[in-house]
């Protein structure tokens, strides 16, 4: 069907070629290997942009180095004639943009500074005049992108997309080729068709020169061209009055947006009762934070456009900016916990520290979980600029520190440089991935870092309880501090009991590594014993992947059973006033343990909670569980949890249940027809058993 599709398109191609372009009596010249850029320059933002890239028969060859992202189009296609503008304003825009991190070009340099620092390339081929070409890389569709890396493809969208869907793209692919090299949030975009974007890709003189507008104000908090205006140098005193700066568009381009200045700034509207009830928590950690950082406050009533810019959905809203980053604050609101964020903010801007041995020391203990880069003479200056990318977002989780000292190293036993640790509760864990690169790739180094930031026992908040509770089993222990002696003890014990499971678990991981190690080896050994190249082969290709390996995560925490008294009485039915206790919480299954097996409450001891621990994580559990719903909701969670366990059987019963339904169905609508005639039917009027009119045979 596809050859003659191509076949159809490719005859009606030439024919409308031949009567066009062909004088009369004379014939057509010979095609060429490859078609010419017949296309003139263009403009966009005052530089010329050359015609994009046709390819052709030496495709493999063209794409073989480098990343290319290619469009396979038809001309005779109308959803690719209408998806051309996109296409050509995509490659403009990217043409004439250049990184954060890339240096201006020098005089006489003819190279496009973008193409030259990321080696991306855009380019199209036309299906029609190179279908074999086009069906050598598997195109069905018109228009169709691929993504190519050193002649492999990489990624496939079929069919016309919007710029901005393009554009993620884009971003996600030089964000992996230069890491820390793209604004977070993506930058602004033209609109189709424009040859020029007010924000966008530009010189560094023509930005100076650009007149500051609110609508960029914000924008800038996501830095949005790839060389945009320097923030100015922090100030060396920052808030000298202790009080919370109020803020207009104009002062927030000045006092923000254009400098390295840690601030805090409040998002609120004056009738917003939530926004008045920590009013007074926002003027006294301003006061605490004097001429340590900045603090501001926006009135969205008054600076609407400002607030629609800085993307707040609600009242109140806090955001920490600083230079060309942002991030939001969604912690509790009182006093001690807006100081707590406050200050861990104010180390930011100092970035990240240099610690030895003994200041690393030190600082364990006071912070239960600090990450630690590893670097040596070699580390460059872009791995530390993808390192500074990750400061804002632990913000109020973790402390991020760097180390070059050998006694460091030697304790930790790093080899490899960069390397990245983290430290919680003075237990190590790495970072499994060693490659630069890899490490240079903030957003999966920041992933990673969610999954370990959290201490081995954490306290549960309002702002944590999603991200300890969900997905994984939940050793909770409810603890009250105002029994102090006994609050410590049982914090001590719960801590216990987490690293000797944490340690459980890692050796039996490694002994199912090694387990499945060994299996491959013995299989490499039979197929070399019997000479079986075939099966050699396909035991040296077996991959050893332990995610695939089905386990339940298993996590500790702890919850003060006075302040959550109310949630915690109606959720477990327990009441910390009658001593500490522990549940073993499911959240996905809206299920729970207290009990251990021989029917006692679950108390924070290790017996008691290894031993109940070992029978709840058993297939199926070996004690019976709580449920935390209503009758109803206890039906949905168990059809839900019967369809993901067993899909084959659920798919089964449901088509069995379609059927007796259709059946059903049908037999109502046949007794409808014809009324209940038991085992008659009708016949021309008249009734008969099986089809006799009198009990007797055939009648003419």
């Amino acid at each position: 069907m596809r050859a003659l599709l191509y076949s159809v398109l490719s005859l009606a191609a030439v024919v409308t070629t031949l009567a066009a372009d062909a004088p009369a009596g004379k014939p057509t010249s010979k095609p060429k290997d490859d078609l010419e850029d017949s296309e003139p320059d263009t403009i966009f933002n005052g530089q010329t942009v050359p015609p994009m890239k046709e390819l052709g028969t030496t495709i493999n060859d063209d794409i073989s180095k480098g990343n290319w992202l290619v469009e396979f189009y038809s001309p005779m296609c109308p959803h690719c004639m209408a998806f051309k503008p996109t296409w050509q304003t995509l490659y403009e825009f990217y043409y004439t943009s250049k990184s954060i991190a890339s240096t201006p070009e020098k005089e006489g340099d003819s190279l496009n500074s973008f193409t030259r620092w990321y080696d991306f390339k855009f380019a199209k081929v036309n299906c029609i005049a190179y279908r074999d070409m086009c069906s050598e890389k598997g195109v069905e569709n018109f228009p169709s992108i691929i993504q190519f890396k050193d002649g492999n493809e990489i990624k496939k969208m079929k069919g016309a997309q919007d710029l901005s869907t393009l554009s993620k793209w884009v971003e996600e692919t030089l964000e992996s080729i230069r890491p820390g090299s793209r604004p977070q949030g993506g930058p602004k975009l033209p609109e189709v068709g424009a040859n020029f974007v007010e924000t966008g890709p530009e010189t560094e003189d023509e930005a100076k020169k650009k007149e500051a507008v609110v609508s960029s104000a914000t924008e800038s908090a996501k830095p949005t061209s790839a060389l945009e205006v320097k923030p100015k140098k922090p100030k060396a005193t920052p808030n000298p009055t202790g009080e919370s700066v109020v803020l207009t568009a104009e002062k927030f381009q000045k006092m923000v947006t254009n400098t390295l200045d840690p601030w805090f700034v409040k998002f609120y509207a004056p009738w917003c009762h939530h926004c008045q009830a920590m009013g007074p928590n926002w003027k006294e950690m301003a006061r605490d934070m004097r001429e340590k950082l900045n603090v501001g406050e926006v009135n969205c009533d008054v600076e609407k456009r400002l607030c629609k810019d800085a993307h707040v959905k609600g009242y109140p809203t806090l955001l920490f900016f600083r230079g060309g980053e942002r991030i939001e604050y969604n912690g509790l609101r009182g006093i001690g916990d807006l100081i707590d964020f406050a200050a861990n903010a104010v180390e930011v801007g100092s970035g990240v520290p240099d610690v030895d041995l003994k200041s690393f020391r030190k600082m364990e203990e006071t912070e239960e979980v600090i990450f630690v880069y590893f670097y040596d003479h070699a580390t460059t200056s872009e791995d530390f600029l993808a390192l500074e990318r990750l400061t804002l977002s632990l913000i109020g989780h973790a402390k991020l520190v760097k180390t070059k000292d050998p006694e460091m190293s030697k304790l930790f036993e790093i080899s490899t440089w960069p390397r990245l640790m983290v430290s919680r509760d003075g237990k190590p864990s790495y970072y499994s991935v060693l490659a630069p690169k890899d490490m240079r790739d903030a957003r999966k180094v920041l992933n990673w870092m969610k999954s370990v930031w959290l201490p081995i026992v954490p306290e549960l908040t309002s702002s944590n309880a999603r991200e300890i509770m969900d997905g994984k089993l939940v050793v909770l222990g409810i603890l009250s501090r105002e029994r102090s002696d006994e609050f410590i003890i049982a914090k001590r014990e719960m801590k216990k009991v987490a690293m000797e499971w944490i340690d459980k678990q890692t050796q039996m991981f490694q002994l199912e590594r090694q387990e499945l190690r060994d299996a491959k080896q013995l299989r490499i050994e039979e197929a070399e014993d019997r000479n079986d190249q075939r099966a050699l082969r396909a035991a040296k290709g077996i991959r050893i992947n332990m995610d695939e390996i089905e386990r339940k995560a298993v996590s500790f925490a702890w919850v003060d059973g006075v302040f959550w008294e109310r949630w915690i009485r109606t959720t477990y039915g327990i009441d910390v006033k009658e001593g500490e206790k522990v549940i073993i919480n499911d959240e996905d299954n809206r299920r729970y343990w207290d009990v251990t097996i021989n029917g006692d409450p679950i108390r924070p001891s290790r017996t008691s909670i290894l031993e109940t621990l070992s029978k709840v994580v058993a297939n199926p559990p070996k004690i019976s569980p709580k449920s935390t719903t209503s009758s109803i909701e206890r039906v949905f969670f168990t059809i839900r949890n019967f369809c993901s366990g067993h899909p084959w059987l659920a798919l089964g019963v449901a088509i069995g249940f379609l059927l007796a339904a259709s059946v059903w169905g049908k037999s109502r609508m046949r007794r409808k027809a014809f009324g209940n005639t038991g085992g008659f039917f009708q016949l021309d009027g008249k009734e008969g058993l099986l089809g006799g009119t009198n009990g007797g045979g055939k009648v003419d």
